[in-house]
């Protein structure tokens, strides 16, 4: 993006209903104690790592086989400085058909280079979408955080 957000793109061989499938899995993929809803309009849920990481989501945008867009609606990282620096960003996933099968295109819009927490959250991110949530949608098993 021209504003910099983090940007992470992974092609797999399954469909795009398939890849829209393991995105609102999100306990499949992120975090197994996921509390609320991840897959409709208007649901909303929320993440910790139970030791410095806790956000509220709202799912505000789902396209079937498309996108879907997540509003942080309200978060504490006890890592960095600035506890809510993630309030007000969105978390997007872009879906679309390739001749190689389907296109993710994860964006955190907000989460850029000048963020203090952009180093260890690009990590984080880095993993979900790149093994995690691919090895959901390709092998059916994720690697999320186990619930406690």
């Amino acid at each position: 993006m021209s504003d910099n957000s983090l940007t992470i793109e992974i092609v797999v061989p399954q469909s795009p209903e398939q890849v829209l499938d393991a995105v609102t899995n999100v306990r499949g993929w992120w975090h197994e104690g996921l509390e609320g809803e991840s897959a409709a309009v208007g649901d909303e849920f929320t993440f910790t790592d139970y030791v410095e990481h806790w956000c509220r989501f709202r799912l505000t945008e789902v396209v079937p086989a498309r996108r879907v867009v997540w509003l942080v609606i309200d978060s504490r990282l006890d890592f960095v400085e600035n506890h809510t620096e993630w309030t007000g960003t969105q978390v997007i996933f872009d879906i679309d058909r390739t001749p190689d099968g389907t296109r993710l295109k994860f964006t955190h819009e907000g989460l850029r280079p000048t963020v203090e927490c952009y180093a260890a959250c690009s990590r984080g991110w880095e993993f979900y979408i790149n093994e995690s949530i691919k090895d959901l949608i390709t092998v059916g098993t994720g690697q999320p955080i186990a619930k406690q």
